[in-house]
């Protein structure tokens, strides 16, 4: 299984914010729509950072209730590590294992085309399992 089979499952909509919007719209952002990153794209749908909840409570942590008004650039992680749609998913947990992030933009030919979490990653891998614990019971009933 590779990331694009994940993209193909999941679609590959890409949910984005403007650097200079705050931390309240990014948060109300991502609330509802039930997801725990937003992009940050720079010229040409380029991928620049990448906002996700942990950047908001780290802010939040530093500065008080005040955080909310900060522009996204102030918060976001800027060094994003990113993977292809050939990448494994086995290649993507350990990245995202010592990493330590829960979320992976998606590159190809140096355009975003797409956003992985880790949710996506083990959703992709129990589907798996249970197709082969399905083969493996037909295997059995057919012998």
């Amino acid at each position: 299984m590779n990331v694009r089979t994940i993209l193909a499952a999941k679609g590959g909509e890409i949910v984005s914010i403007e650097p200079t919007a705050d931390l309240s719209a990014a948060a109300k952002l991502m609330s509802a729509r039930r997801i725990g990153a937003v992009v940050i794209r720079g010229v040409g749908g380029r991928r620049t950072s990448i906002l996700s909840e942990r950047d908001i409570v780290r802010a939040v942590a530093e500065h008080g209730a005040t955080a909310l008004a900060l522009p996204v650039a102030q918060a976001m992680t800027r060094n994003v590590m990113t993977c292809g749609e050939d990448d494994t998913v086995a290649e993507l947990m350990e990245q995202m294992t010592a990493g330590k992030f829960r979320h992976i933009p998606v590159v190809n030919d140096g355009h975003l085309v797409g956003l992985v979490s880790i949710g996506d990653v083990v959703k992709q891998r129990v589907e798996e399992f249970e197709r082969e614990s399905e083969a493996m019971r037909d295997y059995i009933r057919s012998a």
